[in-house]
């Protein structure tokens, strides 16, 4: 096996073990209230952006505090807002840097903005170790009430995207649910470089 699919195979593998970590925590808490049912008595409009932090917050902070049922060392959930990860999962002696981001599971297909290109990009020319990993989760609401799709459980690696960067805020777009272009990172990085208009990237 050549080191660019020694390299592919890497990040698949991550890939599966960040799901079977994710489909783990969705067992653990299928659904949960956003609020009191009294506070919020006509229940919630289903806007995924104006849920969004908080269902982030349930889903890394329910993976810390199950870190010893899920069989995890340890999980960082303290990063900062500039971050690109939102939880570092520490599992065998590996880290894996995962990004949550939530979609309606019975909402359109769109494209959706992934991540801004230049801090992408530096964070993979500056640490050949860093790998993002991202889990998007799928929900619904019900009044007060967001539960998890188990089969929206959608996991996709930046590297694997299709490339196609938006000229107005120059962020990668993509559908959640996408093919998969394996490649290589030195390929992933050049294509960054090379459909990014409005920042020149070193």
């Amino acid at each position: 096996m050549s080191q660019i699919q020694n390299e592919i195979e890497l990040v698949k593998s991550e890939m599966a073990t960040v799901e079977r970590i994710m489909l783990s925590v969705v067992e653990i808490i299928p659904s949960f209230n956003i609020t009191d049912p009294k506070i919020l008595p006509y229940g919630l409009k289903a806007h995924t952006r104006s849920v969004s932090w908080i269902v982030e917050q349930v889903i890394t902070q329910q993976t810390k505090f199950n870190a010893a049922r899920l069989k995890l060392e340890a999980v960082d959930i303290d990063m900062p807002d500039t971050c690109l990860h939102d939880c570092v999962i520490h599992k065998d002696g590996k880290r894996y840097f995962v990004n949550v981001k939530i979609h309606n599971a019975d909402g359109r297909d769109n494209k959706n903005d992934i991540s801004a290109v230049e801090k992408l990009y530096m964070q993979y020319k500056e640490n050949a170790e860093y790998r993002l990993i991202y889990a998007c989760f799928g929900v619904r609401f019900r009044n007060v009430e967001i539960s998890f799709v188990h089969e929206q459980v959608l996991i996709f690696s930046p590297q694997f995207l299709p490339i196609y960067i938006n000229p107005r805020n120059d962020k990668i777009q993509a559908f959640y649910k996408h093919k998969p272009e394996y490649r290589s990172r030195t390929k992933f990085m050049r294509l960054l470089k090379e459909n990014s208009k409005s920042i020149v990237l070193g």
